[in-house]
């Protein structure tokens, strides 16, 4: 009996009490009658099963099923070639069953309707078939709920629907759109090696108990947006061959997706994992999306998939990231502890030898591509193995903090002559970020091998980027790799717009001699065509003539004594001859070499000879000293 609103349908009424507002019993008539089958005297129940055969439709919402009179009435609907139940359109919505409901192996022939209805006991659908829809919206399970080996050939709604102890959907077969949107299972649900051939909902479900998917296939989209698992979430082998979407859903223990397979995109954004120790190893051959997610404890997350977002995601404590195959968004990811992430060099292997990326083609590179680090916070950040060549770096923090470890590789600069430009430019091979490849490939007149991108960062942006990652390589005993960064650092600083010009000329003076002290073979062109002009001065206006001669000059006293003379040596007379002969090369080359290294040469100059030996003594030296310190900047380890 119900004090609520009478229901839609014409109702038994059994029971009713109209001044206490009881409606009594909702059970609809059964055809010809003025009762449901519950309340039916023996006779006319006898007379209205005896009737009933193999297919027959069936109407019985609201009404109260104990569970001899259930048994009775899927007695007059069993086939007998089958021995099973089989029924044509079945009318269950609102229905009581107060004992076991036993539907095991019935044959549901049109739609099955079990909206709103209340399973005292438990429920077993085991092997039955559902050729029409299925319907069990806002339906109670209060006891175990059994569709081990079902088959729903033309969609199920489990909507609102309530299991409040376990739920098994072992090796069920779901051909068309599957719906459990705000289902809530308050015990343990089983849907191990279920087949979902259409569009699946668990939309805010909730899981109390374990919830086990494992080995189940998602042959259409699958979604689990803001569902609840409290206890294990185990999706171990299963495979989803459309998208996926978990957004906002809240993993309270464990979430097993070892050797699942993605072959669509997998949405995690906004997920919880309270205490996920273990991530995978899992596979997508799409996006794989965990934006906004957070991990609540330390965990380890091994992933092959073509993409990996990581944008905002907070790592409440330490964490591992295992990688194969993927590009990789990190960008204003948060973490407070030490995270790594590593490309996995060898494809992730269970114990027992199975393999967790069969879906990707030998012929992909497996490398890990890393896109974007900006807005994090480096401090406690390791990167092994990573292709970082178009990572975008700018707006990181504490990233001279940051550790590389393994191969890390980054672009490089388009080396070789750039003969179409004038004047000729070339660019020696070097590290450079992605983001000064962008810049320079947007200014007018940019050679050919700059690649143009998203990364937005100017000279004045990317100096102190260039600055943290050389002290990377510093703190990393990797000098060649800090040599790069520096000469990237002062790029960025000659090309700046906030400093001086004075400055800016110093430091393009200091480029042009030696590539600010990093190349070698620059200093050495300067430091050759430096000591080719000394010679050529000096033989044409530096070296004397002839040798001057000494002469001595002196008064012999009267009647003898000491004599004493003065020995003085004429001026160096200036050339007027062959001034370009072998003997002049010869003393001139004396002369250079000799200020190279920063001695007098001890030959008879000129007055213009004697200041050009002066430019020589202080050039010459400056511009050795460059090349040595380039040399050395580029061996030392």
């Amino acid at each position: 009996m119900s004090a609520s609103a009478p229901p839609t349908w014409p109702y038994c009424a059994h029971g009713a009490d109209p001044a206490a507002g009881l409606v009594g019993c909702r059970g609809i008539h059964v055809t010809g009658h003025t009762q449901c089958l519950a309340h039916l005297s023996v006779a006319d129940r006898d007379t209205y099963l005896t009737g009933l055969g193999a297919g027959a439709s069936i109407d019985h919402r609201g009404t109260t099923f104990t569970e001899p009179l259930l048994n009775a009435l899927l007695n007059a609907l069993r086939d007998p070639a089958t021995a099973h139940p089989c029924l044509g359109t079945a009318g269950f919505d609102s229905a009581t069953f107060e004992g076991t409901a036993g539907f095991d192996s019935a044959t549901f022939e049109g739609t099955a309707g079990f909206d709103s209805a209340t399973f005292e006991h438990d429920a077993t659908f085991g092997s039955a078939t559902f050729k029409g829809g299925a319907r069990f919206q806002s339906a109670t399970f209060k006891g175990g709920a059994w569709f081990v080996w079902a088959t729903f050939e033309n969609g199920a709604e489990f909507t609102s629907a309530t299991f409040k102890e376990a739920a098994r959907f072992d090796v069920t077969r779901f051909k068309r759109d599957t719906w459990f949107v705000m289902a809530s299972f308050e015990d343990g649900a089983c849907f191990g090696s279920s087949t979902f051939k259409g569009f699946t909902m668990f939309d805010n479900a909730a899981f109390k108990g374990d919830a086990r998917f494992e080995r189940a296939a998602f042959n259409g989209e699958a979604q689990f947006a803001s569902s609840n698992f409290e206890g294990v979430a185990g999706f171990g082998s299963a495979t989803f061959k459309a998208e996926t979407w978990f957004v906002a859903a809240t993993f309270m223990e464990d979430a097993g997706f070892d050797l699942v397979t993605f072959e669509g995109d997998a949405t995690f954004d906004l997920a919880t994992f309270v205490e996920t120790h273990q991530f995978g190893p899992l596979a997508c051959t799409g996006r794989l999306g965990l934006s906004g997610a957070s991990f609540g404890g330390p965990v380890t997350l091994a992933v092959a998939a073509r993409s990996l977002e990581c944008r905002r995601t907070r790592w409440s404590s330490t964490a591992e990231i295992r990688l194969r195959y993927a590009t990789v968004d990190f960008a204003h990811a948060v973490f407070e502890y030490p995270l790594t992430i590593a490309a996995e060099p060898d494809p992730f292997v269970l114990p027992l030898g199975q393999l967790a990326e069969d879906v990707f083609p030998r012929a992909y590179d497996s490398g890990v591509r890393m896109v974007s680090l900006r807005g994090v916070d480096a401090a406690h950040l390791v990167l092994a193995d990573l292709d970082l060549w178009d990572c975008l770096f700018s707006g990181t923090v504490h990233l001279d903090q940051l550790r590389l470890e393994g191969a890390c590789t980054f672009r490089t600069a388009p080396p070789d002559v750039h003969w179409r430009h004038w004047p000729p430019v070339r660019f020696t091979e070097r590290r450079v970020l992605a983001e000064e490849h962008h810049w320079r490939a947007r200014q007018p007149g940019a050679v050919q091998g700059w690649v143009l991108g998203t990364g937005r960062a100017g000279p004045l942006h990317l100096a102190p980027v260039y600055r943290a990652l050389r002290k990377t390589f510093e703190d990393g005993k990797h000098e060649p790799g800090a040599a790069d960064f520096y000469y990237g650092e002062m790029e960025m600083r000659r090309h700046a717009d906030d400093i001086p010009r004075s400055e800016r000329g110093l430091l393009t003076a200091y480029w042009a001699l030696s590539g600010y002290g990093l190349r070698a073979s620059r200093a050495l062109a300067w430091l050759g065509t430096a000591m080719l002009v000394t010679i050529v001065l000096l033989m044409a206006f530096g070296l004397a003539q002839d040798t001057p001669k000494q002469t001595a000059t002196g008064t012999v006293p009267a009647g003898g004594g000491k004599v004493t003379f003065e020995i003085d040596k004429s001026d160096p007379k200036n050339p007027t001859a062959d001034r370009f002969t072998s003997k002049r090369f010869e003393r001139a080359l004396n002369v250079t070499l000799n200020s190279v290294v920063f001695r007098a040469s001890g030959q008879d100059l000129t007055t213009a000879g004697t200041y050009i030996e002066m430019t020589s003594r202080v050039t010459e030296p400056i511009l050795l000293g460059l090349a040595a310190l380039a040399i050395r900047n580029r061996v030392k380890r």
